[in-house]
């Protein structure tokens, strides 16, 4: 019905297709409810996705992580794209191959980014763009409103690095591509540069805001009503101008003749169309992308802690659904609220680190599954139950999946899972030449999978921030490059990647096992510097499931020896009863 309408206002604007992103004014991966008109045009919740509505038909693009959750969300009037398969063409072919019946293309272009925006330009250079209008609000009567949440500071003791010594490795960044202007979009990179958080996105801590970088002088534009006494004291102290959100657009068109360094990625294209004419533009990853990437002493000490943190409140929980599976009636929506509780009763606790992914057997092959009171499924004492889960704690952001076996495995229940688990210990024992890349590793942990002719249509890994997204670039694990997710850069000692190799098996159940990796230094010799991993993920794995007789001798040691390293970290926070319980789920292999 709603596709109906929007079509109607189509025909009344002359536009012949319309293209709807996931996306806000910042090219968010995360967006608040503002922003999430493919979801409410399309019925489909998935966290990524393109809408593409022409006057009489429809489509969505998914990647692999939501081929089945979309086919089941969307309606009938709406034809899913099932992106990455090698007979689906994407926006732009398909665009292309329907030019003919095209005239004018809308979208908004504050929430399109820039690149996206030039390739479409350029590739369909005999249609008209209509980029100026969010034509959505005509039928979303009830639209939620912008957010706003207060700002909060990070103090030096979490963070190891201050606003002023950010800002001057940024300012020289800029020197070196000879830019004396930056506009810095990505919410994530301002709330790094500046040490500040809040809760503008849900479980992503940030605050809708740009800021231009001139002259070494900043300029913060935000709604001024999220900043209290202490914030803006001290902004002012670092000689920080504070804007008004809303009057980004009308300061970036005084800017002229200037070299301004923006990151098409990351800047809308309404914000590139004013600039593009009075300045030399020098389109360039952000500078403070990879420098947040690469974390510091203080924060991978402070990020360990938390890990610990984590780990002992997963651990209340895989004891708290081991023993009362045959007990009491639990439910996917049930054991994520124990889950989450377990959580907040750790110190320095904030936030979940995005929506829990509490997925029972055939629930748990849609990777990215969400539980709810139409799908809420009750366990029984069989299957498989997949939890993935985080957390956001002053000492940083974590992201961990286990996979649990709730009765007596098959057989194939124990090759699957042992097979995964294989794959995670490729990964985590890899030593490697610096100057490596994610690409070049992923075969370490999708080849144990491979030789059962079975894939996962996702990356094995992806970076994660420090208290912040728990998707972060440049840094993660792919077997082939995917340009829009951008993580495929160089790996350095310092980065943190999660390691979750996986099987989904549609209509039966879902196998991931998901711990995070540190990049570390392995030593140098007459051949090169050597790189490797600690694993710094804290939580047993399902001994039930493991097939002994498929594991190598290195293999058995790592497991042994993961397993000790979990127990003695994290036995000193538990119970009598639940260290007992983790003592035997630690156990040696036999």
């Amino acid at each position: 019905m709603l596709i109906k309408q929007f079509q109607e206002i189509l025909k009344q604007k002359n536009i012949d297709a319309y293209i709807v992103p996931t996306s806000d004014y910042h090219n968010s991966e995360y967006i608040s409810d503002y922003f999430k008109t493919r979801a409410y045009l399309s019925n489909f919740t998935g966290s990524a996705g393109t809408l593409l509505v022409t006057k009489k038909d429809a489509y969505l693009w998914a990647d692999g992580r939501y081929h089945i959750q979309a086919a089941k969300e969307i309606p009938n009037s709406i034809t899913l794209m099932k992106q990455g398969l090698p007979e689906v063409p994407n926006l732009i072919d398909f665009l292309k191959s329907k030019e003919a019946a095209l005239l004018t293309i809308g979208f908004d272009g504050k929430v399109v980014s820039a690149n996206l925006g030039n390739k479409l330009k350029e590739a369909l250079p005999g249609i008209k763009f209509k980029t100026d209008e969010d034509i959505i609000s005509d039928i979303w009567p009830d639209r939620p409103k912008l957010p706003f949440s207060l700002l909060y500071k990070l103090d030096a003791f979490f963070t190891g690095k201050t606003f002023e010594a950010k800002l001057t490795e940024i300012v020289s960044k800029m020197k070196e591509q000879e830019c004396n202007v930056h506009i810095i979009s990505s919410l994530e990179d301002q709330a790094w540069l500046y040490n500040m958080r809040a809760n503008d996105i849900e479980h992503t801590p940030v605050f809708l805001s740009y800021t231009i970088v001139l002259d070494n002088q900043c300029y913060l534009f935000i709604d001024q009503r999220k900043i209290d006494k202490t914030i803006e004291k001290y902004l002012k102290d670092n000689n920080v101008i504070i804007n008004n959100y809303e009057d980004f657009y009308s300061f970036i068109k005084l800017i002229k003749n200037q070299r301004i360094l923006v990151d098409f990625n990351k800047i809308n294209y309404t914000t590139y169309l004013l600039i593009k004419d009075n300045n030399k533009i020098k389109n360039s990853q952000d500078p403070s992308l990879l420098l947040k990437s690469i974390k510091n002493e203080t924060e991978i000490s402070n990020i360990k802690q938390a890990h610990i943190k984590d780990g002992v409140a997963v651990v209340k929980f895989l004891h708290y659904v081991k023993t009362k599976i045959k007990q009491i009636n639990l439910s996917e929506i049930s054991v994520t609220k124990v889950l989450e509780n377990f959580r907040k009763q750790q110190p320095g606790f904030i936030d979940i680190s995005f929506n829990t992914i509490c997925a029972y057997n055939e629930h748990a092959a849609m990777m990215h599954y969400s539980a709810n009171e139409q799908t809420n499924k009750t366990l029984n004492p069989e299957g498989f139950l997949l939890v993935d889960s985080g957390g956001h704690y002053l000492e940083g952001s974590t992201d961990i999946t286990r996979t649990i076996c709730l009765g007596k495995p098959t057989n194939e229940m124990k090759l699957h899972y042992t097979t995964v688990l294989k794959s995670v210990i490729a990964l985590s024992e890899a030593v490697f030449l610096k100057g490596v890349r994610g690409l070049n590793l992923d075969i370490l942990a999708r080849g144990p999978i491979w030789k059962l002719l079975i894939d996962y249509k996702c990356g094995t890994g992806h970076g994660i921030g420090y208290l912040l997204s728990v998707h972060e670039a440049p840094n993660g694990f792919r077997w082939q490059v995917v340009p829009e997710r951008n993580d495929s850069c160089i790996l350095q000692e310092g980065m943190i990647t999660t390691n979750e190799p996986g099987i989904y098996l549609e209509n039966k159940y879902g196998i991931r096992i998901e711990n995070e990796l540190l990049c570390v230094p392995k030593g140098k010799s007459e051949f090169g510097e050597f790189l490797g991993f600690e694993t710094i993920t804290y939580a047993p794995l399902d001994l039930e499931v493991i097939d002994t007789k498929l594991l190598t001798y290195e293999e058995r040691v790592w497991i042994d020896s993961y397993h000790k390293k979990v127990y003695d970290t994290l036995s000193p926070y538990l119970s009598e009863t639940e260290r007992f319980w983790l003592k035997e789920n630690t156990k040696p292999l036999k």
